[in-house]
């Protein structure tokens, strides 16, 4: 397998039927960068083809098991200078791939509820935004037959142009009564800060102002949603080894946010200006913030001004002028909050 293939969204499934979610689009040679996210256990809640499954969230739950189980995957990378979960190409069985998923649902017979509600949802999006299936498709549990009667729907869009479409489209439809989809109510972000807290902390009062507003995520006939955006491959200038990073320690800084261009994508980035750093390593210029956890994004817009602790990283490009980075996700004290 060619490692340009597997990207943000894609799952992967290895000989031993474990299957991890892979992370951004960037890769080293004959490895994948995924993350371990269904076991097989006949303890589990999920089912397919007669095994049973477990689900595991919390990245540090993550690593732990991949500790115990996958030590040969864990990698301290010479590129990200950080400990990643990369999985070799010759331990993948099969790669899943969301487009294919969609049609693969698109073309079946028999659809449960669950993949009846998420195919419904992809028609009114491809509908609304006037964007074709090719650039559309179907992760998580839907994506790999693990659905329960309760999952969410994890769609998939690609492609910059086609992103901003669907996110117009999702905004106009957030905002119409008679759409069926709808913003999270003050219950519905309760139950998700109650989720996420477990992996980020931050207070209520900060995630309703963030979370609220966001467009990516909702309800839609009951059911959760959470849109990915996704870059095309040909958008892409950076290759795996045309940029290192080298960690410079931890930091908490105040800034404002002046591009917000890149914030609905996975992975997510805030162009920043007057960055002032609370606490942590005195690095200038540190220029954005990123992160590769979806969660992230669209956290802030354009002109805000917002407060945020994450790892301090140092961006070597190839022939380029060197900067510094804020990567928020790998640690559950990071955050990103819009000052009052």
């Amino acid at each position: 397998m060619d490692s340009m293939n597997a990207r943000e969204g894609d799952l992967i499934e290895n000989l031993d039927g474990c299957i991890f979610d892979v992370k951004g689009l960037i890769h080293p040679q004959n490895r994948i960068v995924a993350f371990i996210r269904y076991v097989p256990d006949r303890e589990g809640k999920r089912e397919r083809d007669g095994t049973r499954y477990r689900k595991f969230y919390a990245l540090s739950k993550r690593y732990s098991l991949l500790n115990q189980n996958y030590p040969q995957y864990l990698v301290n990378d010479p590129i990200f200078n950080t400990l990643l979960c990369e999985v070799p190409h010759q331990d993948v069985k099969h790669h899943y791939q969301p487009a294919q998923g969609l049609e693969n649902l698109r073309n079946r017979d028999n659809l449960d509820d669950t993949e009846t509600t998420a195919l419904r949802f992809m028609k009114l999006l491809k509908e609304k935004s006037g964007i074709p299936w090719s650039k559309l498709g179907i992760s998580g549990s839907i994506l790999v037959r693990l659905h329960t009667p309760s999952s969410d729907i994890d769609p998939i869009v690609y492609g910059s142009e086609t992103s901003y479409r669907v996110h117009s489209a999702l905004k106009r439809m957030l905002k119409d009564n008679n759409s069926p989809f709808k913003p999270y109510n003050i219950d519905g972000l309760r139950e998700l800060f109650d989720f996420r807290s477990k992996d980020t902390v931050t207070s209520f009062e900060d995630f309703v102002r963030t979370d609220s507003r966001k467009v990516s995520h909702g309800k839609f006939m009951g059911r959760d949603f959470f849109v990915r955006f996704v870059k095309n491959w040909n958008e892409l200038s950076e290759q795996y080894g045309t940029i290192i990073y080298k960690p410079k320690g931890r930091a908490r800084i105040k800034a404002t946010v002046i591009d917000d261009s890149e914030a609905i994508f996975t992975p997510c980035s805030y162009k920043l200006a007057n960055v002032e750093i609370l606490q942590g390593p005195i690095v200038e210029p540190i220029e954005e913030i990123v992160s590769f956890r979806g969660r992230f994004c669209e956290q802030a817009r354009s002109g805000e001004a917002v407060i945020a602790e994450g790892k301090v990283e140092r961006v070597q490009p190839e022939g380029d002028h060197e900067h510094f980075r804020l990567l928020l996700g790998s640690k559950i004290s990071d955050h990103m909050i819009l000052t009052h």
